[in-house]
This record gives C-alpha cells, sequence and structure tokens, in this order.
C-alpha cells in the first residue's frame, strides 16, 4: 500500500464525504492505510528501541567488569583499546541512531496520501455531528443511550468515550446549539467519571458546559460550574471574566425582582432548570408540521382501520399488451391525493448497474432557488446525486419505458434520472415537488412546464428510519428494495396539489438509495388533459 500511494499521481480529493454513506466507505480505505502505517512506524521504531536496548546491555557489561578491577581491565592492552573505540566509533554510532528520526518517512507517507485518499474534513466532522443531533431529535434518542450505541433499544456499536461525547458537545457548541450542547457535556461528565484512562478533562467539559448552560437563561448553575472550574485552574482567564460577569447578571436580576415586587406587579422568579427549545431547527416550517413530520418518521400515526379498508392492491395491465403479459403489482396507499406504490419493479441487477453509473459522478444533492431558479445547497437536504441519461446505459431507457407503462405519461419531456444516496442521518425536510406560482423561474431552462408527476424508486431496504412522509395527509412510506412510489403533484388543471408536499425522514440506521423521475407536463396534453370543469376546490 505504501508503494502504491508513491505511484498514484496526486489529485484533489473531494470532501462533504459526511453527506453520502457510499463516500463514507472510502473513508475505511483511508483508516486501512493509516493503521498499517503506523504499524509499520511502530514496528521501525520497536527495531531501534531493541538495538540500543542490545548495545547498552553490551555496554553495562563491559563497564560492570572494568570498574570491578580497573586497573587489571585496563592494564589489558586489548581491553584499553575496545574502551577507546567503544567512546569514540560505538558512541558516536549510537548518537547517530538515537539522532536519526525514524518517524519521518511516515508522516511524509501520511502528507502523499492526503493527496490520493478521501480524508473527512472539519466541515465533515460537524456535518456527522449535526446529523446525531437531527436523528436524537427525531427520534426521541435519549443521550445516554446513544452513547451506549443504542439505536431505538437496538445494540448496533461499541460505547462512546468521554472524549467522543465531548467532541459531539463541541461542535454543538460551534453551531450555538448550546440546548444539545449541555446533553452532550453532561454525557461527557458522567463517562469522564467512570473512565479508568481518561479521555478528557474535567475542566475541559465545564467551561463549555457553564457558558451553554448561561446561553439557555441559567446564570446561577453557570456560575456554580464556573466557580468549580476556577477550583481546578484557578488563573483560567475565560472563567475568572464570566465568574465576574454572572455575578453582575444575578445581581441585576436581583435588583429588578426587587423593583417588581415593590411596585405590587406579579413576580415570577426565573425557573432554574434548563431552557428547552421545541425543535432543532423551527425556522424551515411551522411547528403543527415539524411534529407531524417527526411523528410520521417514529411510525407514531398510522391510517385508521375504515381508511385502510377503501386501499386496494390489485393488479395493472392498462390495455398495454406488455403489461397483460406482466402486469404490475399496485398496492394503494392514499386516495386523496391519489399515490400508489408498485412493487418489484426494479430487479436486483438493474439497481447494481444505475448504482455503479451514478457512483462516479455523486455531487452533493441540490435545491432551486425560488427566487433566481439557480440550483444550491441546502442544510436541509443531506445525501449526494448523480443524473443519468438514457444513452448511458439500457437500463436507463429501460427504467424510462417502465417508468411510461407505470404512468400512462410520457417520458420524453421528463428529466433524467436522478439517483440519491443519503448521508449520515441523510434526510431531505418537507418541499413540494412542483413549481408554485411565485415561483417563475423554476424549470425555465427546461422549457417543458412543471412537473406534472414524481415516480421514486427505492433502490435499498433501509433497516430504521428514512421513510417518505407527507404530513398532510398523515402517511407514510417505508422503503422497500425494488419498489417505486407514484404520484401527480398537479390537479388537471395544473394547479398545484398542496397535499403532496412531502419530506424524506433522516436515515437512523441503514443505507438509503433512491431514484427519481419527474414528468414534466409537456407532451402530456393527450395522456391526461383538462377536465371542464375544476378537479379542485376554489381554494387552490
Amino acid at each position: 500500500l505504501l508503494w502504491l500511494i508513491s505511484l498514484l499521481s496526486p489529485q484533489q480529493v473531494s470532501a462533504e464525504v459526511y453527506t453520502a454513506l457510499v463516500d463514507m466507505e472510502e473513508l475505511l480505505e483511508t483508516e486501512s492505510f493509516l493503521i498499517e502505517n503506523l504499524d509499520n512506524y511502530i514496528r521501525i521504531e520497536e527495531e531501534k528501541l531493541d538495538y540500543l536496548k542490545r548495545k547498552n546491555f553490551e555496554y553495562q557489561r563491559e563497564h560492570s567488569e572494568a570498574i570491578h578491577d580497573i586497573s587489571g581491565y585496563l592494564g589489558n592492552p586489548i581491553n584499553a583499546y575496545i574502551l577507546t573505540k567503544r567512546l569514540t566509533v560505538d558512541w558516536t554510532d549510537i548518537e547517530q541512531v538515537m539522532e536519526f528520526d525514524v518517524g519521518k518517512p511516515f508522516l511524509e507517507n501520511i502528507t502523499r496520501a492526503h493527496s490520493v485518499l478521501k480524508f473527512p474534513t472539519d466541515e465533515d466532522l460537524n456535518g456527522a455531528a449535526v446529523a446525531l443531533m437531527r436523528l436524537q431529535d427525531t427520534y426521541n434518542l435519549e443521550t445516554a443511550s446513544v452513547a451506549r450505541g443504542e439505536l431505538n433499544g437496538i445494540q448496533y456499536s461499541s460505547e462512546m468515550t468521554s472524549s467522543d461525547c465531548f467532541e459531539l458537545g463541541r461542535q454543538s457548541y460551534l453551531n450555538g446549539d448550546h440546548y444539545h450542547t449541555i446533553l452532550w457535556m453532561h454525557e461527557a461528565m458522567d463517562r469522564l467519571t467512570n473512565e479508568v484512562n481518561r479521555t478528557t478533562t474535567k475542566a475541559d467539559v465545564l467551561e463549555y458546559l457553564a457558558f451553554s448552560t448561561f446561553k439557555q437563561g441559567n446564570v446561577l448553575s453557570a456560575l456554580s460550574m464556573t466557580n468549580e472550574l476556577l477550583e481546578i485552574i484557578p488563573n483560567h482567564e475565560r472563567a475568572v471574566g464570566n465568574k465576574v460577569f454572572y455575578e453582575k447578571q444575578l445581581a441585576e436580576e436581583k435588583r429588578q425582582q426587587n423593583l417588581l415586587g415593590d411596585d405590587g406587579s406579579d413576580n415570577v422568579p426565573k425557573d432554574d432548570v434548563n431552557i428547552i427549545r421545541d425543535t432543532s431547527n423551527p425556522h424551515v416550517y411551522d411547528l403543527p408540521e415539524r411534529k407531524l413530520y417527526e411523528m410520521l418518521c417514529r411510525g407514531e400515526l398510522k391510517p385508521s382501520s375504515f381508511y385502510l379498508s377503501q386501499l386496494h392492491c390489485k393488479y395493472v395491465t392498462r390495455d398495454n399488451p406488455f403489461l397483460k403479459i406482466a402486469p404490475l403489482k399496485l398496492e394503494e396507499a392514499s386516495l386523496q391525493p391519489y399515490i400508489v406504490i408498485y412493487h418489484d419493479v426494479l430487479a436486483d441487477s438493474e439497481i447494481e448497474v444505475i448504482q455503479r453509473l451514478a457512483k462516479p459522478r455523486f455531487r452533493r444533492a441540490t435545491v432551486q432557488n425560488h427566487k433566481t431558479g439557480e440550483l444550491e445547497v441546502a442544510h436541509y437536504r443531506i445525501s449526494k446525486s448523480a443524473w443519468l441519461k438514457d444513452y448511458d446505459h439500457k437500463v436507463i431507457r429501460t427504467v424510462g419505458k417502465r417508468v411510461e407503462d407505470m404512468t400512462g405519461l410520457t417520458v420524453e419531456t421528463a428529466e433524467e434520472l436522478q439517483v440519491v444516496n443519503y448521508g449520515i442521518g441523510g434526510h431531505y425536510e418537507p418541499h413540494f415537488d412542483f413549481a408554485r406560482r411565485e415561483e417563475k423561474n423554476a424549470f425555465k431552462s427546461l422549457g417543458t412546464g412543471n412537473r406534472i408527476a414524481t415516480v421514486l424508486f427505492y433502490m435499498s431496504d433501509v433497516e430504521q428510519g428514512g421513510a417518505t412522509v407527507f404530513p398532510s395527509i398523515r402517511t407514510a412510506l417505508w422503503p422497500k428494495k425494488g419498489t417505486a412510489a407514484f404520484w401527480f403533484n398537479l390537479h388537471k388543471s395544473g394547479e398545484g396539489d398542496y397535499l403532496t408536499r412531502h419530506a424524506a425522514c433522516p436515515v437512523l440506521t441503514g443505507n438509503k438509495w433512491v431514484s427519481n423521475k419527474w414528468i414534466h407536463e409537456r407532451g402530456q396534453e393527450f395522456s391526461r388533459p383538462c377536465d371542464l370543469q375544476p378537479d379542485h376546490p376554489d381554494s387552490y
């Protein structure tokens, strides 16, 4: 492997590995190299030490013999020569061995590896930490359980160290997320007290914990933790300054409380418990939808028995000669809007081809800016995607023809097949696939109208999480390899169906692969013509 790295030409290795698990797999190759490199360094270092130990043993033996009878020893001209030789030639060699830095070539190997292998960046570390926070919030995971390697009661991995928990808290702190900072710094402190070989320090934990507790509104607890920190490090510069600030804040709060009491108004003292925010990202969409989204992701909302009794499964032929021979298996998931799931529409061999074609083309998934129409990355969509054309492979053409069989629509004006692999805690928060009236520039460059329909292929099973949820109709579709979901985004009138607003839940465990085929309006005039009467309420 070392020889291989020296031969490979340097190249720019892309970052953002956390946004797709397929890229994370390459990090294991990187770690494998680092482990082998470290093993070789340790072996060479041990060989150097073994050599020095042997020489030291020889010299000690000779020296002991000499000082036992100095006159007799030095009276032997051979011994006198050997002593002189040891103190000139031999010890000079020893000094050179001691000075030789055996680690230098191995450090150079690591430097070269950075231009060849994939290494995560600070952005990846932060993204991975944020992903864990997202999973913790969405799936109501206890901090201690996650630290034990448990996800929804299932043990997946070894436990985190105090250092691991501390770094999660530190990353939350850097993001201004003091709520999660407190959770993970408390966990770091609990684990620190039980560690034999401590991986972090109490002072470091207290520093972050105290300030985040203050930012959450609990000044008294922040002062108490700061005093505890100063007992460990009396001259801690930031702690000394923070202590003065907290004491002034408490004095001011007390003065304000006295004023309120004196004028007879209600005086409600601040609670000493931490102020906990309602959501991890409250600015993305309103709270009711957020709650529905998270409950659907957790599987807590299910359709009633009466509603389920109206849904059916059936074979579909659409008067299509081919489908009469091989009918499609259709399962209704919702009647309004009409959402169906087609089973067994992608073979494993086809999925392998699509994944193989997509991997080298993966880029961070983007969203369309509703004002400019330009594509840009967004924190609410964590995945990587690639676009595959019909001429890339016969399988892509076959999938396109299958979409026509499934939908009764033409794919002549459809977008290319988009393949997506989700990253750590990968998700896509509630959104519409169609462009709304105010989004004037959306799909303008395509010249094919709005997205009339969506076909979503599931190309992998997912152990936990990763559902596609529709908060407005309280419906969840769970990934099943080889299936495809289909729905119309537009009413026959061309107006958008706002009930199709949907989201991809964070992947809790597993690897989620999907592909999308977005079908556009142009070319569907005879396949799905407008009705004489509106097919939606006036509110649209």
